[in-house]
């Protein structure tokens, strides 16, 4: 009974990490189940055992992504760079460094059709990485509630990220160095951020 759940959660790994792969290559939209079948070398009847819709998957694979957020986070913390700045700029770099995290939370955020179970996990890990990312900021900034603060800041990090990641004429480096200064401005509210180009 323990070796075929353990099978069962390595095959579901597999497939979650198949995903991903594909979402570092391809536009999120473009990314069917029998690709993903494919790719992680299963049927798509495999898949539908374990994940009922793709947006089932895609929740989970968000779900197990949130984790290694909180991990760089508190990794951070631990070595001291638990000043806002850092928090900030780690974010930024989180957001362009994994596309397929970017992908899947603006797919839920913008896109509507989704049934309503998977949106219900999405709400409940939004809801979690919100807790996680306020803890942190009361962690750096002191101990009074800033929700609104936090919800605020993660709405405009989300945005600065989806406006620039792409902008044309610029290198991946310049795009970030760019994308920092904003989240920082936004952040700390420190006009002379935008006149040091």
């Amino acid at each position: 009974m323990k070796l075929r759940e353990d099978e069962r959660e390595i095959r579901k790994t597999l497939i979650m990490e198949a995903a991903m792969r594909l979402f570092e290559e391809k536009l999120f939209h473009e990314i069917g189940m029998r690709d993903i079948a494919n790719e992680a070398g299963v049927s798509a009847a495999t898949i539908y055992r374990y994940f009922p819709s793709r947006d089932d998957l895609f929740i989970e694979a968000l779900m197990q992504d949130i984790n290694n957020i909180e991990t760089l986070f508190e990794d951070r913390i631990s070595r001291g760079e638990n000043n806002i700045e850092a928090l900030t700029i780690a974010s930024v770099d989180y957001l362009m460094d994994n596309e397929a995290t970017f992908q899947m939370m603006c797919h839920f955020m913008i896109r509507g059709g989704i049934n309503p179970r998977a949106m219900k996990k999405f709400n409940a890990v939004q809801v979690y990485f919100m807790d996680m990312f306020d803890a942190v900021v009361k962690k750096a900034e002191g101990g009074e509630d800033k929700r609104l603060f936090t919800e605020a800041f993660f709405a405009s990090l989300t945005g600065v990220v989806m406006t620039f990641r792409n902008y044309p004429g610029r290198t991946k480096e310049e795009k970030r160095k760019h994308m920092h200064k904003l989240a920082l401005l936004i952040m700390t509210g420190d006009s002379q951020l935008g006149s040091q180009d």
